[in-house]
């Protein structure tokens, strides 16, 4: 994506709700600040009482903080200060947001000044307020971010839960783990933000198709690492960020998928040259307004004289549509991560397609909370993450691959390996910016 491309998204219509990247700084934190004021208050109300919580206590202390806890601060709040408090209480009315910090956060209500308790420190004064905040709400149910199956909803240290339980007194047997609700705060998403994703998605998209051009690709003489490190660096220079590393892989004609730790992998070393007949294959990730996005795609090195890539890559790439299509029909609400898995692969067996799924929430969190349908090595469920059920409203990385042998590769098995933003709503699924049914070309000249 060139320079002028990317200024030309911000020359669209202000109004246009997938205005959204590349944006300046300011305008991101505005952007940020208005979904998390919606969010709290049209979603979190219903996300507490899915999950049974009458109050929530999210907590943490200054680069320390628990993933949730910074999906709730103030975009111009880059980490928690000393100890930020957050309590959410649930009643009648809604639900109150509150802060017990030594510094006012955003729109919540100030429940505590560090002078109001003469006597005691700043930090036995913190623990007394939000002590006294906890006995006027009278919770049936505390929720805490304790879990044993979701890393996302385990953000509360082992230090501020011994000091919490300690503060809460009489009220520490309330204590229940916030795990349903973690998990749903960071999985579900407003349409704003689904529309945000298809921008960024698309920006993604763009810059692909950039990189798998001869304005970066010189057959003969690009390397697959050097394709790679290109892409991280145009998502720098647009003014996003990439959640890891990008990875370009090269499969060609005479060397073999290699099997490793049972699977099969590209038999072409990742900093090989870029040759013509070279299937080139990226997974790439980009960060922006607190979201991520995460993406694969395929392209065909044409050699000289060629104007199409052979029959066999492309059948290949159609089966890995196909395969697609099975999953988002087994992608139910209701259903668990297990049992989409289960329900896909049954259909790929019938169908006689060779292939595994690996699909994932993808959101605030490019491997996000929620039900992993399959992983590549767990293609007979996930315990724990794979129980999750499926909601409305949440975006998925629909990552996948499926096997095939090409006649022009003198029946070689070729692994074609997809991924592509999806968003589940009462609609049904929608791919975030269309999805990839034809190979990208790249000319060698």
């Amino acid at each position: 994506m060139t320079t002028s491309a990317a200024a030309r998204l911000l020359d669209q219509n202000p109004a246009d709700p997938t205005r959204t990247v590349p944006l300046p700084l300011r305008e991101q934190a505005e952007v940020r600040d208005r979904w998390l004021s919606q969010r709290l208050l049209e979603l979190l109300p219903g996300l507490m009482d899915r999950a049974g919580i009458d109050l929530w206590a999210v907590l943490g202390r200054e680069y320390n903080e628990d993933p949730v806890l910074r999906t709730l601060l103030p975009a111009n709040w880059l980490s928690a200060r000393r100890r930020t408090v957050l309590l959410f209480h649930r009643s009648d009315d809604g639900v109150t947001a509150a802060a017990v910090s030594r510094y006012p956060v955003g729109q919540f209500l100030s429940a505590w000044e560090p002078d109001e308790a003469p006597g005691l420190s700043a930090e036995e004064s913190q623990w007394a307020a939000l002590r006294r905040f906890v006995d006027q709400a009278a919770p049936r149910t505390i929720g805490v971010d304790v879990s044993p199956l979701f890393a996302h909803a385990d953000g509360l240290s082992h230090t501020e839960h011994g000091l919490l339980m300690a503060a809460l007194g009489p009220h520490a047997d309330r204590v229940v783990s916030a795990e349903a609700l973690a998990v749903g705060w960071l999985e579900v998403r407003l349409p704003e933000e689904i529309a945000a994703l298809h921008a960024m998605n698309r920006l993604v998209h763009q810059v692909i198709d950039e990189a798998y051009s001869p304005a970066v690709i010189t057959v003969g003489q690009t390397t697959a690492l050097d394709v790679a490190w290109w892409i991280r660096q145009r998502f720098a220079d647009l003014g996003v960020d990439g959640w890891f590393q990008p990875t370009v892989g090269l499969q060609r004609a005479g060397a073999p998928l290699a099997d490793e730790r049972g699977t099969v992998l590209p038999g072409v070393p990742y900093d090989a040259v870029i040759s013509p007949g070279d299937l080139v294959h990226c997974d790439v990730g980009l960060a922006s307004l607190g979201l991520t996005t995460d993406t694969q795609r395929n392209g065909y090195v044409l050699p000289p004289g060629e104007a199409a890539a052979p029959a066999g890559l492309s059948a290949a790439l159609a089966v890995g549509n196909r395969m697609q299509d099975l999953t988002t029909a087994a992608l139910r609400p209701g259903r668990t991560g297990d049992e989409v898995l289960a329900a896909a692969r049954a259909a790929a067996a019938e169908a006689g397609i060779d292939g595994d799924v690996y699909s994932h929430p993808v959101g605030v969190h490019g491997h996000g909370a929620g039900p992993a349908i399959g992983m590549w090595d767990q293609q007979d469920g996930v315990p724990g993450a794979g129980s999750a059920p499926v909601h409305l409203d949440t975006v998925y990385a629909l990552e996948l691959c499926v096997r095939m042998p090409v006649a022009e590769w003198n029946g070689q098995l070729v692994r074609m390996a997809l991924e592509q933003g999806i968003a589940l709503t009462a609609d049904g699924v929608e791919y975030l910016d269309d999805r990839q049914t034809e190979l990208i070309l790249i000319p060698s000249s």
